[in-house]
């Protein structure tokens, strides 16, 4: 019974191929010329299974390759465009290059025709001639006389020290109007070493920024409204706003080479051998900063005091100790003398430098809080990110938080953005930059990947553009705007904080 119930089942889910089989093995009576129709019917099966599958190949392999090339063809639109951007901007260049040099010729031909006046040459021809007039006049004329006698003394000997000097001389080539520039300064090739160092982040944001400026146009053209091409969109300097954007990016970038030390605060003293501090902070009007770390206490100094005082020990105006260390200071960009400070027991404490006391300690964080913010549009506002995982929003009007949000990371640092207390910027050890817009915080209004470890801090340099930085040694700037980023890569030093 078994047997038959198991057959019937392989006979009931057996294909077609398998039946005859079965037929074939179980001695089933079958003529050639039946034997020949089936193989027939076999081998057209066979060869039809063969052709789709060569198709269904060809088909595949095809949909790759304009596939391919149409991304290539994309790659070599964007390349042209980019080129044809260069082009314009080298011949933009190129001629306010040669305006500025000019506008120097012109100053240097002024400077030669003071010292070469040709007016003196004539009076002085003039009294040689002449001298009974001369006389007469020189006589005659006084003190205006010794005046010009005077004048002309000093533009000769203005003539002599420039001579002596050296005057700029302008050096033609083949009849035009082309002027040998100076050779390049020590200086000048210092700057372009440091563009060489960084030429590959410095091409992706100058693309960057005229891509973006194309983009905006062609909207712009698209809804119907074409931009004139007017001192809006073009500078004084006939320069494009990509180009003119990107220049001042460039120019601040090669501007500075080091740092010079105008000051040096002593932090450590005889009761504390640990003085590392964890943060410097600033107060609105940039009189104050203020000083904290595992000392367990923050020291309030005067900043002119400071830089313009040469004292070997500067002593603070204001010094409050704190039951734990500190990782993390904000005054407040409204109320002068209220600071915020985060510490290693999880604590947000908000303090008035004036009485020394804290107003309001906030302690819902469960782990270590390495950061905390004020708002600077709405002063009551400030919040804290912990290695709980948690970022919480406070009022300075409320004793607990108004705003929870669970990161399921460790949160190193939380900055609110200038322009509006509706958006946070949070770095975690994730590697990523969560930017918040608090109105919504079901998910993150943007998440800009790159770091390859975590996110030690960020700081906003205008409410669209964001730096970062991490403990593996590079800076990033994005654009909170476009959801995108330029790359600054620092030397193998590990980065903490970002002034």
């Amino acid at each position: 019974l078994l047997k038959k119930t198991s057959a019937c089942q392989i006979a009931s889910t057996a294909s077609p191929a398998e039946h005859l089989r079965q037929s074939l093995q179980q001695g089933a009576e079958v003529s050639v010329k039946e034997l020949d129709c089936l193989l027939i019917l076999l081998a057209e099966k066979k060869r039809k299974m063969e052709q789709e599958e060569a198709e269904t190949n060809m088909e595949i392999l095809l949909d790759f390759f304009q596939r391919l090339k149409q991304q290539k063809q994309e790659e070599l639109n964007e390349v042209q465009a980019d080129l044809r951007y260069i082009k314009e901007d080298i011949s933009t260049v190129e001629h306010r290059r040669g305006e500025l040099s000019r506008e120097r010729e012109r100053y240097s031909m002024k400077l030669r025709m003071l010292f070469d006046d040709p007016t003196a040459t004539s009076i002085s021809h003039a009294t040689a001639n002449n001298t009974n007039i001369g006389s007469a006049a020189f006589m005659h004329g006084g003190q205006g006389g010794l005046m010009s006698g005077k004048l002309l003394q000093k533009r000769s000997e203005m003539k002599v020290q420039s001579s002596s000097q050296g005057m700029p001389k302008r050096t033609h080539l083949c009849g035009s109007d082309s002027q040998v520039l100076p050779a390049p300064s020590g200086l000048t090739i210092a700057r372009k070493r440091r563009v060489l160092a960084q030429f590959d982040d410095l091409q992706e944001c100058y693309l960057q920024k005229r891509r973006d400026v194309t983009r905006q146009l062609r909207k712009q053209f698209d809804s119907g409204f074409r931009k004139e091409r007017d001192g809006n969109s073009i500078s004084r300097e006939g320069y494009h706003a990509g180009l003119q954007e990107f220049q001042s990016v460039l120019t601040t970038f090669t501007r500075y080479s080091r740092l010079r030390v105008i000051a040096e605060l002593r932090h450590g003293d005889l009761f504390h051998n640990a003085n590392i501090v964890s943060s410097i902070e600033f107060d609105r009007d940039d009189e104050l900063f203020a000083t904290a770390g595992v000392s367990r206490r923050i020291k309030v100094f005067e900043f002119a005091a400071v830089v313009n005082e040469p004292a070997d020990v500067h002593c603070p105006v204001v010094e409050m100790p704190t039951r734990s260390k500190l990782s993390c200071l904000s005054w407040n960009k409204y109320i002068k003398s209220h600071i915020a400070s985060s510490d290693y027991e999880g604590i947000v404490t908000v303090w008035d430098v004036n009485t020394c006391q804290g107003i309001m300690e906030y302690e819902e964080h469960e782990k270590r809080a390495w950061s905390v913010d004020f708002s600077r549009t709405e002063p009551t506002m400030l919040v804290s990110g912990s290695d709980d995982g948690k970022v919480k929003i406070w009022c300075t009007r409320q004793e607990t938080s108004v705003l929870n949000m669970d990161m399921k990371a460790n949160i190193c640092c939380v900055k609110y953005n200038p322009g509006s207390s509706n958006y946070v910027a949070v770095g975690s050890a994730d590697h990523n930059i969560h930017y918040y817009d608090l109105r919504n915080i079901s998910e993150p209004l943007y998440v800009f990947s790159g770091h390859r470890k975590a996110v030690s801090y960020v700081k906003f340099i205008s409410t669209t553009e964001l730096a970062s930085a991490s403990t593996d040694s590079t800076l990033r700037l994005w654009d909170v705007k476009d959801n995108c980023h330029n790359l600054m890569k620092m030397n193998n030093t590990i980065i903490l904080c970002i002034a």
